[in-house]
């Protein structure tokens, strides 16, 4: 099992977890009403559908991180360690988007939100493999 392949899928899920939860916990639990999954409470200036939106969004960005996790797991247990064009193609983006995505994190929030130095090492891992 390719270890660095493994722990970045291990990475991108325990981080899209985290994302999803304290996103609910920090960020839209005073957002909603009653028993609504949904957020409809709205501060100003900032419409309903907005709302709803970025909420989707959120969790959209969480289920996407499970997806990379999962991919990089399997291919983590592949038995050989001959990877095809396709799977250096699919590690490269993956490595990638793991990469730009902490730069942005990192500049957006200029260095406080913790999620670029995940995103950073799971690129990294990723990008090690790749470069084998």
């Amino acid at each position: 099992m390719n270890q660095y392949l493994w722990t970045a899928g291990i990475l991108c899920l325990l981080l899209g977890l985290t994302h999803s939860i304290l996103g609910e916990v920090l960020i839209f639990k005073n957002k909603k009403e009653g028993k609504n999954i949904i957020p409809t409470i709205v501060i100003p200036k900032l419409k309903e559908r907005h709302l709803r939106i970025l909420w989707a969004t959120w969790h959209l960005t969480s289920f996407f991180g499970w997806c990379m996790g999962v991919i990089l797991i399997k291919i983590a247990t592949i038995q050989t360690q001959v990877h095809t064009e396709l799977v250096q193609f699919i590690l490269t983006s993956i490595a990638l988007t793991m990469l730009c995505s902490s730069l942005l994190v990192f500049i957006a929030t200029k260095g406080k939100h913790l999620g670029w130095a995940i995103l950073l090492i799971i690129g990294i891992l990723t990008l090690l493999e790749t470069l084998k």
